[in-house]
């Protein structure tokens, strides 16, 4: 009896590599059984070599219509295209992939508006062609953690959910991501802000009110720097989100408060790190996602972890390379996305309605007919 031939691996171009696609994309993508890196589009001859360097077999494009035009000659059709660039393209760039058949990831925000985010969703819809959406942070230690507990009831009713990205970056760095034009979709408020509300909606369901604080402290920054959200769910949770690059102290990344106990968690996962500095999951030698246990959070009533009150609770390991797993399963067996373009949308309703609270100083409601959620 033959032997059954392997199955070949998905072939995956990845446009853009700066941020995005250097440090996340492109190692998680090369670390998953399935995927395999094929092209990576970039202008720029510095990112080119850099591409060849770290993956000596790849392809090499200056153009994204080079992965669905006549460009790739007589390699193989990809299977899969990854858009890591600037925000203001992710629109026009899934458009056209998913227009010419290919399967697409998009890096966070989808879009610019929900109403893009919708339209991105119908076409792949009416194309029968996968869309996801890069929101790794559902796979930080200690969300995974916090899932845990909700699951478990070791928190009771949860009364308010506190959730901190913040920095302290007082010099500006430069680049699309701090620029205040309209087009660029720069700002906190859509990068960090995608990550917690995303976070939060994945916890406590659709957010039904909105109030938000946007603000721009540092000398010369065009567009948000600093900012509060304040979501009401549907369920009655509050959620209080904060996202800043100008915090001086920083405070808990999570506080979790319930009606039987509370949660409070320090630190960042450390997956990003490890990815900057050029580790890889998979490696024998280094367990990943895993922290140190002086960085556990604390569970408890009445006491605070500041002090030692609490009981301390095992992070759970990082897991991005679990997002990827859940692309190449979903698009060899026909699965669900682990992230929907219709999630996307509804995070960025309430980025909009954040920027729109912030402007006019109300509370701005949110309706959903519950058919896109």
């Amino acid at each position: 009896m033959n032997a059954t031939a392997p199955t070949p691996p998905l072939r995956v171009g990845l446009i853009g590599y700066g941020l995005a696609g250097s440090v996340f994309h492109a190692p998680l993508v090369a670390a998953t059984e399935g995927l395999a890196l094929d092209t990576v589009v970039t202008s720029d001859p510095a990112r080119q070599e850099q591409a060849r360097a770290e993956f000596p077999d790849i392809r090499v494009a200056r153009s994204a219509d080079e992965l669905w035009g006549e460009g790739r000659g007589d390699a193989p059709p990809l299977d899969l295209v990854v858009i890591a660039s600037p925000n203001k393209t992710h629109v026009p760039l899934a458009g056209a992939a998913l227009a010419a058949g290919l399967a697409v990831v998009v890096d966070k925000p989808l879009a610019a508006t929900a109403a893009e985010a919708r339209e991105l969703a119908a076409l792949a819809e009416r194309t029968g062609t996968f869309l996801s959406v890069f929101q790794n942070r559902r796979w930080d230690n200690d969300f995974l953690t916090l899932r845990r507990l909700l699951a478990d009831g070791e928190l009771g009713e949860i009364h308010r959910f506190e959730s901190r990205f913040e920095r302290w970056r007082p010099q500006l760095k430069g680049g699309w991501r701090e620029s205040g034009a309209p087009e660029e979709v720069g700002g906190l408020l859509y990068d960090l802000g995608s990550h917690v509300v995303d976070q939060a909606l994945t916890l406590f369901g659709p957010a039904v009110r909105v109030y938000a604080e946007t603000d721009v402290r540092r000398p010369g920054a065009e567009t948000d720097d600093d900012t509060f959200i304040a979501l009401t769910h549907a369920g009655g949770v509050r959620s209080h989100l904060y996202v800043s690059a100008t915090t001086a102290q920083l405070g808990p990344r999570f506080r979790v408060l319930g009606s039987r106990a509370g949660w409070v968690k320090y630190g960042l996962d450390p997956q990003e790190g490890a990815l900057r500095e050029g580790l890889r999951p998979g490696a024998a030698d280094q367990p990943w996602g895993e922290e140190p246990e002086h960085m556990w959070g604390r569970l408890g009533s009445g006491e605070s972890p500041l002090t030692g009150g609490g009981t301390p609770v095992r992070t759970a390991p990082g897991d991005y390379p679990a997002y990827y797993a859940a692309v190449a399963a979903a698009l060899r067996d026909g699965g669900p996305a682990p992230v929907t373009a219709y999630e996307a949308a509804h995070c960025l309703d309430v980025l909009e309605a954040a920027r729109t609270s912030s402007r006019e100083g109300v509370v701005v409601k949110i309706a959903y007919l519950g058919t896109d959620l």
